[in-house]
């Protein structure tokens, strides 16, 4: 099997994520504004995030070819069969690597149940499955706010809101993004939504559509779970 992320043809840079719900959004882009002031204030140059392009990021992907999309997206609706949904809270403000010597500003994730954890399992193997690298780095779920164009501290920065909450969000499906970086910062567009599905009701409907002779019904919603009006969000 070629490698989705070899070949001479046009390709995107993709990745697979969770968008954050538009509350918690809007709560996370009230605390940037503080923060941006308060850099600004302390002579510190940080790129923000747009809050239309808040996520949680599952798995990063990188190049890959416009032809091996299509399998991505397959293998992203196999392994999401059966997916338990949840909730999770997005809370407490940090840094990577450290506060001390950091490149990115990060609101936490919090998900007490384990099924943020057992879907990151579960993309990891898919996409290993169809070419992709394993991630060697642990999984450490968060909302990327701000990166830094040099490594800086930025304790006086983040402990005044290190301890603040900012919402919950509900989660019923996966997105394949593409980041173009066209410009700074990068714009995340949405490739496809994989909801959630249950493995009986997929082959009941299946089995209901080929008993009329008619294609599968759509199950897709006219509003996204997440708050954000269809077809909003990060595009």
């Amino acid at each position: 099997m070629t490698p989705p992320e070899q070949g001479g043809e046009g390709g995107k840079r993709l990745f697979v994520g969770l968008r954050v719900s538009l509350a918690t959004a809007n709560v996370l882009a009230r605390a940037v504004d503080t923060l941006a002031r308060r850099a600004r204030d302390g002579g510190l140059d940080l790129r923000w995030v747009p809050p239309a392009s808040y996520h949680v990021t599952l798995k990063f992907l990188g190049w890959t070819r416009n032809a091996a999309v299509e399998a991505v997206i397959d293998a992203l609706g196999r392994a999401v069969v059966g997916a338990n949904k949840f909730t999770f809270k997005a809370s407490k403000v940090g840094a990577f690597d450290s506060l001390d010597k950091a490149n990115v500003v990060w609101a936490g994730v919090d998900e007490p149940t384990g099924a943020l954890a057992a879907l990151a399992r579960a993309v990891e193997v898919a996409m290993v499955g169809v070419g992709y690298a394993p991630e060697t780095r642990p999984f450490h779920p968060h909302v990327t706010l701000a990166r830094l164009r040099e490594t800086r501290a930025v304790k006086d920065l983040v402990l005044p809101v290190a301890e603040q909450m900012f919402g919950d969000t509900r989660i019923e499906a996966v997105t394949l993004y593409e980041s173009e970086a066209k410009s700074l910062p990068s714009v995340y567009k949405e490739i496809s939504r994989i909801d959630f599905k249950s493995p009986q009701t997929d082959a009941e409907r299946q089995t209901r559509a080929l008993d009329l002779g008619a294609q599968p019904e759509s199950s897709e919603p006219e509003d996204t779970d997440d708050g954000w009006p269809r077809g909003q969000g990060p595009h």
